[in-house]
């Protein structure tokens, strides 16, 4: 059967069998079943298991295996894919609906309680996402320290579950959600609904407040206005529960999240910073993994110590001051230059910013490939010795390490990190477009946004070569 394409794109729910597995709650819930046990077993295993990281599984198959399938395949191609299957709300989901697969719509257990207005936005993420990555760098290497995180998200996240409403964690607290739903709004994969007239005349919505056919969205979004991946989990509770078959999942073009053509700019302010923060967290990362300062890598372990606490300033300071900083300056430099008087600088500097979204994919995408290609190896051989108990399960266990595809390493940064200044450069002029009448003006206005991006890949080049 050919797929349909709408006005969204390509309505990849159209196709009978992928339409059966999508309703179908049996898959979903199998495969978050699958990672929590893999959760919970990487916990254990760094509790319990040898402190050594590249010999425990808390280690190996959370930041080398999981991080590599997330940041190569997951984000890319499918946005929040990984929100649809993740163990770290699943405990609070079936607290919330009396059982682990419940589907009648009932009224959500826990308190329920409404999040503050207030706080109904990506700050305290930010935050969060901010202390992770000042603390990273112990996290990703010492296997104690990386399964007490995870309890710990797992641990607020029911609790957050208990006391609010649907998933409150994941919308604002969640710093993983947080960066998957940055990078989301380049990603094709998305669920829109078909024609936003037909949810306008509908009067229950159940969409939004569930029906017997299952429960309401758990992100708090209604269907009938979403425009963005960044606040869609991809649960599909949507696409049940829509009595009229209004809802799709769709395949539409790349990055189109982040070209608005109306007045409203495609990022907001606290998602302009979270652009900032993880681009800078991409070059600290570079820097202290593959630069050559022996004396940042060993501040960035030291955590508490006199030079960690000057790491925290570094890290900090880049990312809240100087890279704010080198795009507000080339935001002005650029709504000057191309004559701008219809829009103000702030909503200028937020739609030039949106450019950061694909050019830090683009930063993470090449770190990540350094990352895993260099350490690998170290997933066989803990497959079979999960522990580093001397175990050998499958037979992998003496398998040594040694780096994947090294001499081609950094030439595929170098194109990834080319393709994501390209992708940057033209959202960054068609988000521009919008606000500007003449050509020659939205050139001149992107040059100084496009020169900053310039920048950091030449940074980020010099680094890896």
């Amino acid at each position: 059967m050919r797929l349909r394409r709408t006005s969204e794109g390509i309505e990849l729910s159209a196709n009978p069998f992928l339409r059966r597995l999508l309703i179908s709650r049996w898959p979903q819930w199998i495969l978050t079943v699958l990672a929590l046990a893999g959760f919970l077993y990487a916990i254990l295993a760094g509790l319990f298991g040898t402190p050594v990281g590249n010999r425990n599984l808390a280690i190996t198959a959370v930041w080398i295996a999981w991080w590599a399938v997330l940041l190569l395949i997951l984000v890319p191609l499918g946005g929040r894919a990984w929100c649809s299957i993740c163990p770290i709300p699943a405990a609070g989901d079936w607290l919330q609906r009396g059982g682990l697969m419940n589907s009648d719509g009932r009224q959500p257990r826990g308190l329920g309680r409404r999040w503050p207005r207030r706080l109904r936005n990506l700050w305290m993420q930010n935050a969060g996402f901010l202390l992770l990555g000042i603390t990273s760098t112990v996290i990703l290497t010492t296997p104690l320290v990386s399964a007490l995180m995870l309890a710990g998200l797992l641990a607020m996240a029911l609790i957050v579950s208990a006391i609010f409403e649907r998933r409150t964690f994941c919308r604002y607290l969640c710093p993983v959600g947080g960066f998957i739903g940055m990078y989301s709004l380049a990603a094709p994969l998305a669920l829109r609904v078909k024609d936003p007239a037909i949810c306008a005349e509908h009067a229950s919505k159940d969409c939004y407040r569930g029906s017997e056919l299952g429960h309401g969205c758990p992100w708090m979004v209604y269907p009938g206005t979403l425009q963005r991946n960044a606040a869609c989990g991809l649960c599909m509770e949507c696409l049940r529960t829509c009595p009229l078959d209004n809802v799709a999942l769709v395949l539409k073009s790349p990055a189109s999240d982040l070209t608005s053509s109306g007045r409203k700019p495609p990022i907001s302010l606290d998602e302009s910073f979270k652009a900032f923060i993880m681009l800078g967290a991409a070059l600290i990362y570079s820097a202290v993994l593959f630069g050559p300062w022996a004396e940042w890598k060993q501040a960035a372990y030291g955590i508490g110590t006199l030079p960690w606490f000057g790491y925290a300033l570094v890290f900090s300071g880049l990312a809240l001051l100087v890279i704010p900083a080198l795009y507000a300056t080339a935001a002005w430099l650029g709504r000057h230059a191309g004559g701008i008087k219809s829009i103000g600088w702030r909503n200028f500097l937020l739609r030039s910013t949106s450019g950061l979204v694909p050019l830090g994919l683009a930063a993470w995408v090449a770190f990540s490939l350094s990352f895993v290609f260099i350490n690998g190896a170290y997933v066989i051989s803990t497959l079979s010795d999960p522990l580093g108990l001397d175990w050998d399960l499958f037979g992998t266990a003496a398998v040594s390490w040694q780096p994947v595809l090294s001499g081609l390493l950094p030439g595929l940064q170098m194109t990834v990190l080319m393709i994501g200044l390209a992708w940057s450069t033209s959202v960054t002029i068609r988000a521009i477009s919008h606000a500007v009448s003449t050509r020659g003006s939205r050139l001149l206005a992107s040059v100084p946004t496009i020169g900053a991006n310039m920048a950091i890949i030449l940074i980020l080049g010099w680094l890896y070569l």
